[in-house]
Formats: structure tokens, sequence, C-alpha cells
């Protein structure tokens, strides 16, 4: 599978797909747009970059670029590219959980039309759980799991417990990649540990198959809580380090300040559950941090525990 192939998912879910300075890119939201496949970092001419969006007709793009780069928020991919993942890779005390998960329920792929239909109730509850109820709906979420249907590199995958679906995984390869592309499980099903032993499953399976070198989970978010990330980290991920760079169209750039991103705040705390207002939030963060030289940025709490400044930014 290529990234043509991940367009076509997303081009098939009702997205905008458009080409230039040297890869594929999808509107994530609100005509900004960002690269296809999600893992990809990269260091596009800047020229390329302002003749996509003035000929995209794009307001922004958001790409990952190599730490070293001179602008860009200080960020990470959620990835694991170690070799061959093992109940070692895990964090003792989990560890413990997983073999536990691995004993109490049954992990295997499922079609996308059972991740379809039965997915939708995990899915409610893990945005439920985040805050997130209102960034997705029933039909949003079936068009999802449906788009991969016959396309080659998608795989669907799910944990029972008792014959109900507990916790769902949609992945898909491209290159020497696996990407997980969307995880969610029931809080009912919490004791059960489903949501370790499906990582671990899926994890272990797919680096054993030859030519996949790495498992990319999720890129540091624009507005989700640090939490978030932590049972990957538990799990074995580690944080990549990156610069998450934000780059506005030269007609809008000149609003895109500081007194702009206080009214959005203000906004955000009188409706904190519209996602609309926690995206531009946070990616007016992201834009404002990132023109900061590296040595001013705070780093992010997980690359504070593994890595000294010095060691993220070179």
């Amino acid at each position: 599978m290529n990234a043509e192939t991940l367009a076509e998912w997303l081009r098939r879910r009702g997205h905008r797909i458009i080409r230039g300075a040297g890869s594929l890119w999808y509107d994530a939201g609100a005509r900004v747009f960002q690269p296809i496949p999600f893992h990809q970092v990269f260091s596009p001419p800047e020229a390329d970059l302002r003749a996509l969006m003035r000929e995209a007709g794009a307001a922004g793009l958001r790409y990952s670029t190599p730490p070293e780069a001179t602008t860009g928020l200080l960020s990470y991919h959620v990835v694991f590219d170690e070799g061959a993942y093992s109940l070692e890779n895990i964090r003792p005390r989990t560890r413990n959980k997983t073999r536990r998960g691995l004993r109490e329920s049954r992990i295997g792929q499922i079609s996308f039309d059972e991740l379809a239909s039965k997915g939708w109730r995990l899915q409610r509850d893990t945005l439920e759980r985040q805050g997130r109820l209102r960034s997705m709906n029933e039909a949003e979420w079936t068009r999802l799991c449906r788009a991969a249907h016959d396309l080659p590199g998608f795989e669907a995958w799910g944990a029972r417990v008792d014959d109900e679906l507990a916790a769902s995984m949609l992945i898909a390869r491209i290159g020497d990649t696996v990407s997980i592309l969307t995880a969610q499980s029931h809080r009912a099903y919490f004791d059960r540990y489903v949501n370790n032993a499906l990582c671990y499953t899926v994890s272990s399976d797919v680096l054993s198959r030859p030519g996949v070198r790495a498992v990319f989970y999720s890129i540091h978010s624009l507005d989700a809580p640090p939490s978030v990330d932590e049972f990957k980290f538990l799990m074995g991920y580690r944080a990549k380090p990156v610069r998450q760079r934000i780059l506005f169209h030269p007609l809008i750039a000149p609003l895109m300040n500081p007194f702009t991103h206080r009214l959005i705040r203000r906004a955000l705390r009188v409706r904190p559950d519209n996602v609309t207002l926690s995206k531009a939030e946070g990616l007016l963060r992201f834009y404002l941090e990132g023109q900061r030289p590296a040595h001013q940025q705070d780093l992010p709490p997980v690359l504070q525990r593994g890595l000294s400044h010095e060691q993220a930014v070179v």
C-alpha cells in the first residue's frame, strides 16, 4: 500500500486531496491541510509550500519536520521502531495487566462491517471519556470504517470478551510502516485490560511481518491532554522528537497573533465542548510557540522525561 491508497480512504470519507510540495495532503479541517502519510517527516522548500497554499486556496498547512529544523513546535510522534515487539518491551506493571488481558479476551481480525456496526458503541464511549463527543457522529464513523472496504493494506482488529466486542482498531500499512488509524474501547471492560491485549497483539503481529519496520500510533495532539498518550508509552512505544510546523497563508498570517489566541481561549472557556474552537486554539498555540527559538520553548512532558532539551532539538 502507498500514500495514494490512504488518500483514497480519506477521499471516500469526503476529504479533499491535493498534491504539491513533494507530498499528498488532505483537508484535516477549516482549510488546513496535513500530509499523507501521517507519519511523514520532511522539510519542503518554502516556495513550494506557499505555492501549494495559493493554488489550493488553503488557509494553512500543518506538518512534521525534523527536530533540527529552524521553526516549528518541539513535538513528537508516538512510534515503535525498535525491531521485534514482545512483552519485554512493556513496562513491568503494565506487562502483568497485558498478560491478564490476553487471558480474558480473544484477539483477532474482524470485518470492516462489524467494526462499523459494533465499533460505534466503543468509539462513542471513547469520545465521551475524552470530552470529544461532538467530534464525530455515527454516520461519520460508519463511513470511516466502510471506506476501507476493498483497499489493500487496511485491517480491522478486535478484542472480544464473552463474545462481545470490547475494543477495536483500524490499521493500515504504508510502505514499511503500519499506522494505527483509530483505536477505541468501552469502559465496561477496563478491568479486563482489553486495550493492553489488543495493542500488544496487533503490534507484535505486524512487526513480525517481512518489510515492516515501525508502527506509527499517533502525533502529538493539538488539543488532547498528555494523558491520552500515556497508555501508549506504558505499552513500550516511544516519543520520537519532531517539530510540528504550522504555516498560514500570507494573507491570514498577520491575524494569527497573541491577541487572536486570547480571544479564542476566552470563547473556548464559554464553550469548552466546541471542537472547532478547541482545534483552532491548539493550532494557533502550536503556531505561536513554534515561532520561538527552540531553546526558548518548553519540551512536552514526555520528552522532558526521556531527553535533555539539547537532545530533543539536535
